[in-house]
């Protein structure tokens, strides 16, 4: 039997489950499933770090189950994990706050965090086989929030269905429906991609956000080429009409640009990504910052992955080498994976990379950050684009 490729984490619905220690979250999360994805115990603060399980469920489809440690958590070690579970939130597409007592302070100001950031919210008291108050915690969550929770026992598995229908009715409408490439293309449109393969591709692999825009136009019905950089030339020769759309690596931009056809729009994955997980618009702004840098300045260039320096990496080594070509000998710190620093105003920009390993929710959270610390902001193909002179000339999505 062939072997599927599963939906990416970046792609799935993302749930996750908060509370104080030992409300029962991890027995809510493990009866929710019908697995047991995370250990239970009586004794307060048994979950110390997330605890990430991807799974299909109807009719939620492909999602990301997330637990947390305690949000009530104490001493140093405590700190941390309510840190970690602060990522969590972020990360979060709908949250479940699981309640196991009257006294609701903590859960509200985690709500109004929520709330802040248009989470979708949930209330569960999960514990209704041995709470003897669980009337009262309903009352006291309703009159000061306006949401009904839902009365469940994990222990006893009821009205797990009822949580499941709660939820499918908080999913926003438009969510799972904005597409990398917009409305650029249609059916029968000709796209060529034009696809380096290099050390950040190895051997018998494309990297992600190639793999998925191509499923995206063949699910679009567009007829669709990929090439090499060495083969553009030779593939556009072949083809009997101009490709309506050539999506291309940004480090080839200037290269694609210059020996394209007239007719033919152009842009990266890059660009793509920028629109497709984060704010575009706010990207084209932040690039212009680019124009202002000099060798006092300081640049963050943040990368989702968390792979060991490359050769030639893009972010580690050909962006660092083109802003000081640009401005002079400024400084550039580089950080990977979920090491996005709470302080930003050291900074004079900030490069996020095209964040295809990233959900959007966690993407747009960075991006109100960086709003709210009023530090300019942009992305890889963006910030390649404005160095290279062509970003006027790139064709973006209308998402």
């Amino acid at each position: 039997m062939a072997e599927t490729i599963q939906t990416p984490a970046a792609n799935r619905l993302h749930i996750g489950f908060f509370g104080k220690r030992n409300s029962g979250k991890s027995s809510l999360i493990n009866a929710f499933t019908g697995q047991e994805i995370s250990i239970v115990s009586d004794v307060a603060g048994t979950t110390t770090d997330l605890v990430y399980k991807a799974m299909e469920i109807y009719p939620l489809g492909p999602c990301m189950m997330i637990d947390t440690a305690g949000f009530d958590d104490v001493g140093e070690l405590g700190k941390s994990r309510v840190e970690k579970t602060r990522l969590a939130a972020q990360k979060s597409d709908l949250a479940v706050i699981v309640c196991a007592d009257a006294c609701i302070t903590e859960e509200l100001k985690w709500y109004r965090m929520f709330c802040e950031r248009h989470t979708p919210v949930l209330f569960v008291i999960s514990k209704a086989d041995i709470l003897s108050d669980f009337a009262e915690i309903a009352e006291s969550v309703f009159k000061e929030t306006g949401c009904e929770p839902v009365v469940a026992s994990a222990k006893e598995k009821t009205d797990i269905e009822r949580i499941k229908e709660a939820l499918v009715r908080l999913v926003p409408e438009d969510y799972g429906e904005r597409l990398i490439t917009g409305e650029l293309v249609k059916d029968g449109d000709l796209v060529l991609l034009v696809m380096p393969q290099d050390i950040q591709a190895p051997k018998g692999r494309l990297i992600l956000p190639q793999v998925q825009t191509l499923r995206e136009l063949l699910d679009k019905k567009c007829l669709v080429m990929s090439v090499t950089t060495d083969r553009m030339l030779s593939a556009l020769a072949a083809l009997k009409q101009p490709p309506k759309l050539i999506i291309t690596d940004s480090q080839v931009f200037s290269y694609v640009y210059e020996n394209k056809p007239k007719e033919s729009m152009l842009t990266s994955f890059s660009v793509l990504f920028a629109a497709y997980k984060g704010d575009l618009p706010y990207y084209i702004q932040g690039a212009k910052a680019i124009d202002l840098l000099t060798k006092d300045s300081r640049v963050l260039i943040a990368e989702c992955c968390t792979h060991a320096p490359l050769s030639e990496d893009i972010g580690r080594e050909k962006l660092p080498r083109m802003l000081k070509k640009r401005a002079g000998n400024l400084v550039v710190d580089i950080v990977g994976g979920t090491d996005f620093p709470v302080d930003l105003s050291g900074y004079d920009l900030i490069i996020q990379c095209g964040a295809c390993m990233f959900h959007r929710k966690y993407v747009m959270s960075r991006i109100e950050r960086a709003k709210k610390q009023q530090v300019p902001m942009t992305n890889y193909g963006v910030a390649i684009a404005h160095l290279t002179g062509i970003l006027p000339k790139i064709t973006f999505s209308e998402e």
